[in-house]
């Protein structure tokens, strides 16, 4: 893995399989929404996006952006307003009608014929495209390949188990001279179950080290007085930049 730059030091905890086995079914997370459990959302938008910005898209214009797990980011606007394309996927549908209405946005409903009970939402001006629907099922919606994925709170949220399954399929939606910006979580895992889970730099190179080469562009302390009620006393947030090997 490449040289990185840190604003803090950060330390790798041995127990990494304590969570290996943590299940989460849709209908948890789909609950988290109707319940307002949704702490990991952020109104201001990611500040280490917004940092490095620039630096992921490279002053390209027109770009393919894909939003995983998105619930209501406000950020897909950033990039939509920007003129690039925005595609989300996200299993509550709760999080993608509030994504439009807060963001004052027009859009139109459809099914999505190859995944039964799914939808897409689309804005009026055509440049945001939400998948209602498991991030497993929407290969079959041939949804094209992409120009830039930004991945925050998507694999520090999937089940431990899942996480090849969903690396494979991150990596086959990917043009030629991709971008994928990963931001993720290290804290004590023997001190929370997660979700967010606990994901090592030893299972990133795992999962996408043969494809990607690797970047840490920053590590961040995010801890927050809210984290103490997870049992944890400090949690760190590095950002990656994942591009074509």
């Amino acid at each position: 893995m490449a040289d990185t730059r840190s604003s803090v030091a950060v330390k790798e905890y041995p127990d990494t399989e304590v969570q290996k086995n943590r299940v989460l079914t849709l209908e948890e997370w789909q609950d988290k929404w109707v319940t307002r459990r949704i702490s990991f959302h952020q109104e201001q938008g990611h500040q280490l996006l917004k940092k490095y910005l620039d630096t992921f898209l490279e002053g390209e214009s027109g770009l393919r952006v894909f939003f995983l797990l998105c619930g209501k980011a406000v950020e897909m606007k950033w990039f939509a307003d920007r003129g690039h394309s925005v595609v989300g996927v996200e299993i509550s549908e709760l999080g993608i009608r509030e994504f439009f209405a807060e963001q004052n946005i027009s859009y139109s409903k459809e099914p999505i014929p190859e995944i039964s009970g799914a939808k897409v939402f689309k804005s009026s001006s055509g440049n945001i495209s939400l998948y209602c629907c498991s991030i497993y099922d929407l290969p079959r919606a041939n949804i094209g390949k992409f120009d830039r994925i930004w991945d925050r709170g998507a694999l520090v949220a999937i089940n431990p188990g899942d996480r090849e399954c969903y690396a494979d399929i991150m990596l086959s939606l990917l043009r030629k001279g991709f971008q994928y910006l990963l931001a993720i979580l290290s804290y004590d895992p023997t001190k929370h179950a997660g979700p967010p889970f606990y994901v090592t730099d030893a299972e990133l190179k795992r999962l996408f080290g043969p494809k990607c080469t690797i970047h840490c562009l920053e590590e961040t302390d995010a801890f927050k007085e809210q984290h103490r009620e997870w049992g944890i006393d400090c949690l760190f947030e590095k950002l990656y930049l994942l591009t074509e090997k």
